[in-house]
């Protein structure tokens, strides 16, 4: 049976109740706003399509994953699916921005079970207020001292060195198949092309 929070009761009369119990009216709709931007950013993720205004499981996961909702302690990536599956219509694969508030009430009480209702709700919603989707699969380069040395040519030896000329550069085929030289008479005799400057030098 869903319990009755009283951060629920006093957004619904717009109010937003502080540390000494008493209510102030506005700074609710400024809460709200940043969720609810959250709420289309993560909508709209990877649907270009998407109108903002409905949210699907796999960016409903990837808001909970991205905002540290997921703890892997508390609340898993099945706790997740599960109350997306709850709050969701029977027949629907997406969720609307009031559903969203629902299915985040249920997880804040598995994230944040020392604290009441009420502290707990306002904890997601800060982890969530202003967020907007990690893109990931950027790939950065790491200056290591053990990438610096596989990759230093002038410390290779063998047939790898062959392959690379005094600068680094590599030889492309040169440096990896042998290839014959079969200009002369003798197969890589080292003096080809010296015949000629002999003859001139004798008839001198």
């Amino acid at each position: 049976m869903a319990k009755s929070f009283p951060l629920k009761r006093a957004m619904a009369e717009n109010k937003t109740p502080d540390s000494n119990g008493t209510s102030e009216a506005g700074s609710v709709s400024n809460e709200i706003g940043e969720l609810e931007e959250a709420f289309r950013k993560f909508a709209v993720h990877g649907d270009t399509r998407a109108t903002g205004r409905e949210l699907n499981g796999k960016n409903w996961s990837k808001l909970c994953k991205d905002c540290g909702i997921i703890d892997g302690k508390n609340v898993t990536i099945t706790d997740v699916d599960i109350v997306f599956s709850k709050v969701k219509n029977k027949s629907g694969r997406t969720i609307t921005y009031e559903q969203f508030k629902e299915a985040l009430q249920e997880l804040a009480e598995k994230r944040f079970k020392e604290k009441t209702g009420e502290e707990a709700v306002q904890q997601v919603y800060k982890m969530i207020e202003g967020k907007g989707p990690v893109v990931s699969g950027i790939t950065v380069a790491v200056d290591s001292p053990t990438v610096s040395r596989l990759t230093d040519t002038s410390k290779f030896t063998g047939s790898h060195k062959e392959r690379f000329d005094e600068s680094g550069k590599g030889k492309g085929k040169a440096g990896r198949v042998e290839i014959v030289d079969d200009s002369g008479y003798v197969s890589g005799y080292k003096h080809a092309g010296t015949y000629e400057q002999k003859v001139k030098g004798r008839s001198k």
